[in-house]
């Protein structure tokens, strides 16, 4: 099966496509072969590496969309062991766009919540593309109290373009949800990591999304709209996304930068999809890393920082 290629990969890919050409054929019979797949090796890994190394905001949306990508399920089956998922709100139903459940991370025992994209398209219609709806965030904020109850650390992955915008979820509460989750995290007495694993949209990232550590992947982003609909809004066409990528301070780089996340996380030239172990061993060391630190706090102190490390995010100034 012949990989996905993004439009701003083409030209490595044709190279690399040259280069599996050159060899298959016979070397015996054509002995200047070998001189030219060497050059040809060294051209592709220049190629490679000034590529990847200075992608911009729109192409690390791109690689954070990538369908190879590894999700929230693959972080849970990589990382965790013990895992016994939850189903339901208890309300209306069960929503597959989000996972959320029991597990145990590095040897400590945690709840996990996690976006839940499909890997394939019959998947991803029924998971919703990753986009909750109401249930799936009150699912969500179900887990989280249950991890107050019991006293568990709770770690989110965030991987969704934004909570699902259609009118049956406006119908049945999607602000409503989104809101209740954010006053359940900000007041939440356990330690709360969160990890940005691909997209992070609207609303619907930030449903899951904050806490007292956020973990970011090299080419994940984080932004209070997707880079499409800014576009639309902004310049009523969504093909200016480029643009607005641009605009928005949605890498990994610039939340670092801005005091809004706390960590980056590498990944291999290319993508979390080019050597997915490497990146799960790299998340789940700094994941037990937050939590070594977090959990022996004092769980008031722990609130109370959290509300602080959140009113301190942007600067405002009052008019006259």
């Amino acid at each position: 099966m012949s990989r996905f290629v993004m439009e701003f990969e083409r030209p490595l890919a044709e190279l690399e496509e040259k280069l599996v050409d050159l060899k298959a054929l016979d070397l015996a019979a054509e002995l200047h072969l070998g001189e030219e797949i060497a050059e040809l090796e060294a051209e592709v890994e220049q190629l490679r590496v000034t590529v990847y190394q200075a992608l911009s905001p729109w192409e690390r949306v791109q690689v954070a969309r990538h369908p190879e990508r590894p999700k929230t399920q693959d972080y849970v089956a990589a990382l965790c062991s013990e895992v016994f998922e939850l189903h339901g709100d208890r309300l209306y139903g069960d929503d597959e766009a989000i996972f959320a459940g029991l597990a145990t991370i590095a040897g400590r025992r945690c709840m996990v919540i996690g976006h839940r994209k499909g890997k394939n398209t019959k998947e991803n219609i029924r998971r919703n593309f990753g986009s909750p709806h109401p249930e799936g965030l009150r699912k969500a904020r179900r887990a989280m109290l249950m991890a107050e109850k019991f006293g568990l650390p709770l770690v989110t992955f965030v991987d969704t373009q934004g909570a699902h915008p259609g009118l049956e979820a406006e119908e049945r509460g999607q602000g409503w949800a989104i809101a209740e989750n954010l006053a359940t995290l900000a007041a939440l007495r356990v330690p709360v990591v969160a990890v940005g694993i691909g997209e992070g949209g609207s609303g619907g990232a930030l449903a899951i999304g904050f806490g007292d550590r956020l973990i970011m992947l090299e080419n994940a982003y984080y932004s209070v709209i997707s880079p499409e609909a800014c576009a639309s809004i902004l310049y009523k066409d969504s093909s200016r996304a480029p643009e607005t990528s641009a605009c928005l301070q949605m890498t990994a780089d610039d939340l670092v930068r801005l005091g809004i996340a706390d960590e980056i996380v590498p990944e291999p030239l290319g993508g979390a999809h080019r050597d997915a172990a490497a990146v799960f061993a790299r998340v789940e060391s700094a994941i037990a890393s937050a939590l070594d630190t977090l959990c022996g706090q004092e769980l008031g102190g722990l609130v109370e920082k959290r509300f602080v490390r959140l009113s301190s995010i942007g600067v405002f100034t009052e008019g006259e």
